[in-house]
């Protein structure tokens, strides 16, 4: 089992790490989950006491203020204190919206994350970045709240579908390719079947560990890590809007490819990153350009009504705020 010291909590990750999950101090405890996992997860935590389960439905279509008004009611109706905790187990939408509703009840709640999913395990649940969709928007109200811990268990992953694993590596590829050109090389020379886990989610939490603690709040230097995300955000809105919802991880790798081509890198570079995505992974259609820029222009990382990009100038390095007029798209 390996800790990893984040801004002022630990990511243990292993097979042993649910040992880590220490509720002994809390007054009551509440495990936030979904219909998935609560058949394929639960029963692998240990037994808790004095607990209480709250299951929500599945899908980042209920990421939203209703679902988390179901969440409060449930805190509330069973005399939650200060001194409770919400166990989020899940992938990126329970624990974007659990950290969310725990730190807005009664102010603040502590929340342990053990995520479930590999886009969870190495992107989603690290960070202290939580919160819902609003008005058909991605991620429009939230805050900035870090959990107690974070519980890496790579058994989740057995119970996770390819395409959800697929999904999950979208996160790991964009850390490759504002980082790490070496690691780039390995994962794009590699058949995802012989991909050891192990290993990707190690690195992957080491590189977005680093890269947050050298700015929490997002004022500069974690900015590189919305590489793929302006389009695949939007993209993702797209979708939801047409009640057609796509996973998180396919909408970025849409984005990490509209990116690339805005990005400085050479036509070979941009040509190679194209093929990778589009040979090893099945996606959407992308959607025209005209029909993302509604979600473009109402994205909350834009500036001086411009539409703010992280941008590749060579694989293994980005530069953060590109702003682009509507039409220079």
């Amino acid at each position: 089992m390996k800790e990893v010291k984040a801004d002022n909590y630990s990511i243990w990750i292993g097979e042993k790490s649910l040992s880590k999950l220490d509720i002994s101090k809390y007054s009551k405890v509440a495990i936030l989950v979904d219909e998935n996992t609560k058949r394929e997860c639960f029963s692998l935590l240990p037994k808790i006491s004095n607990s209480i389960i709250i299951e929500v439905p599945s899908g980042e279509e209920n990421k939203n203020i209703s679902i988390c008004n179901t969440v409060w009611k449930k805190l509330s109706l069973n005399n939650f204190d200060r001194n409770s905790v919400l166990i989020n187990l899940g992938g990126g939408v329970i624990g974007d919206m659990g950290g969310f509703c725990a730190s807005t009840y009664k102010r603040g709640l502590d929340f342990i994350q053990i995520p479930t999913t590999l886009l969870a395990m190495v992107d989603a649940s690290i960070g202290g970045k939580i919160g819902i969709n609003f008005n058909g928007l991605k991620n429009q109200i939230g805050l900035f709240s870090n959990p107690k811990s974070v519980i890496i268990n790579p058994i989740f992953l057995k119970t996770v579908p390819e395409k959800q694993l697929q999904s999950g590596f979208a996160e790991v590829i964009k850390h490759s390719l504002i980082t790490d050109k070496k690691h780039w090389e390995i994962l794009s020379n590699t058949a995802f079947k012989d991909l050891d886990w192990q290993n990707i989610i190690d690195i992957s939490i080491q590189i977005k560990n680093t890269i947050v603690k050298s700015d929490p709040l997002e004022k500069n230097n974690r900015k590189k890590l919305n590489f793929g995300h302006t389009y695949g955000h939007a993209i993702e809105s797209y979708y939801l809007e047409e009640k057609k919802p796509i996973l998180h991880g396919e909408a970025v790798l849409m984005g990490i490819i509209l990116e690339s081509e805005l990005s400085l890198l050479s036509q070979n570079e941009k040509i190679d990153i194209k093929n990778y995505i589009i040979s090893n992974f099945s996606l959407p259609d992308i959607p025209s350009k005209n029909k993302l820029m509604k979600f473009l222009l109402n994205d909350k990382k834009n500036k001086k009504a411009k539409i703010n990009f992280t941008l590749l100038n060579g694989i293994g390095r980005c530069t953060i705020d590109n702003l682009f007029a509507e039409d220079e798209l």
